[in-house]
């Protein structure tokens, strides 16, 4: 029911990766980081898939103690924002934030650029309930005792969006994300459609070519090679943002 790597129709979420020596087939799924619990869903040929594998690949492993400390750690700056940015830019991003969450500035001062995206992204979608594919996928692996790994470090994760991303460029990015946008890339998710997904995602009002090529096509690069020796061993579940599919 997945659809087979190399198939023809893109509108996927789920694809199945089998063949070629491989004695058990593993399967790649495409997440979205956040959304509305009203727009949660995972089909059931997705609950068959994850059944038959004995092991969790998510982009970072979420289960992993020094992680999530590093992660913790990450959510302050260390300058607050107001003695980073120049002042046209702290203007910008405190109309932004005004707008979609309704906060100032001055109260998301001492967190990191990359948290105040992830608090514009959660509040762009106008909801209250909020789930997370990779942590209920984390939960399941937990409850059947699978091995769960990282495909990437969070540091390496962390240090590839600060390198690619300058903060003139993050509230560029801020500045489009709205509800309209936030909807239609949901409705797009719900509806499989992995081929809208990354045309919104690499829209060059949202990011240009160098940090598309950071963010995307260097770390798919970096993925395909362990996940194509992962999969040699055994039947692997790999969970990734479907921006990557």
């Amino acid at each position: 029911d997945s659809k087979k790597v190399g198939s023809q129709d893109p509108n996927s979420l789920l694809w199945e990766i089998s063949g070629n020596g491989i004695e058990k087939p593993s399967f790649l799924y495409g997440t979205i980081h956040i959304i509305c619990e009203s727009d949660y869903f995972v089909k059931e040929k997705v609950n068959t898939a994850f059944a038959k594998t004995s092991k969790l690949a998510l982009e970072i492993n979420m289960a992993d103690t020094t992680e999530m400390k590093y992660i913790q750690k990450t959510v302050l700056g260390i300058i607050p924002l107001s003695k980073q940015l120049t002042a046209s830019q702290a203007k910008k991003l405190d109309q932004i934030l005004r707008n979609v969450a309704g906060m100032s500035l001055s109260q998301v001062d001492n967190y990191s650029m990359v948290t105040v995206m992830s608090l514009i992204a959660m509040k762009s979608g106008s909801c209250t309930n909020i789930k997370s594919y990779e942590m209920e996928f984390l939960a399941k692996a937990i409850s059947a005792k699978k091995t769960i790994i990282g495909l990437e470090k969070a540091q390496e994760q962390m240090d590839i969006i600060n390198n690619a991303l300058t903060n003139e460029e993050m509230i560029t990015m801020l500045g489009e994300m709205n509800q309209e946008l936030t909807k239609q890339m949901v409705q797009d998710y719900k509806q499989e459609n992995i081929k809208n997904i990354y045309t919104a995602a690499t829209d060059v009002k949202m990011i240009n070519e160098a940090d598309k090529k950071l963010m995307l096509d260097i770390r798919n690069l970096n993925w395909i090679a362990k996940i194509s020796e992962l999969m040699k061993s055994e039947s692997v579940f790999f969970a990734v943002g479907a921006g990557h599919l």
